[in-house]
């Protein structure tokens, strides 16, 4: 793609004066870089995937209030982190993580074990254990 003809779709990226970095050619033909706002296809496939997470999280918060899951899997969900990646962040075995989804499980747990999600979620250790649903 020749420099000039990089895209500057109006998307999720330019409403938030956010540029990527692409790769185009210049005049010469030689490769150079340029700040793109982002193109259509990709707009498109970044505004689904946020509704996607946000679909996600309204149904964990659901199962939170009808005592089905924890408040760790809602933020989990809230702040775009699959099991893994949560298991990285508090140093735990996926397994572990998975079981503290349990709310009777989450209830047992020690303020140490919650401190490790708090931090791991940005929040106090008060706002994951008094977590309100409504």
């Amino acid at each position: 793609m020749e420099k000039e003809n990089v895209p500057q779709h109006d998307g999720n990226l330019s409403k938030k004066n956010l540029k990527e970095l692409v790769y185009a050619t210049d005049e010469n033909g030689n490769y150079t870089t340029a700040l793109s706002t982002g193109w259509e296809p990709k707009a498109i496939a970044l505004s689904n995937a946020i509704d996607d997470i946000k679909e996600r999280a309204e149904e964990a918060k659901l199962k939170v209030q009808n005592g089905e899951l924890s408040p760790i899997c809602y933020f989990m969900e809230l702040n775009k982190m699959d099991l893994s990646i949560l298991a990285g962040y508090v140093e735990m075995w996926k397994w572990r993580v998975k079981r503290h989804f349990k709310p009777s499980v989450f209830a047992k747990l020690n303020d140490k074990t919650l401190q490790k999600y708090a931090d791991a979620f940005d929040i106090s250790l008060a706002e994951l254990k008094n977590f309100k649903t409504d």
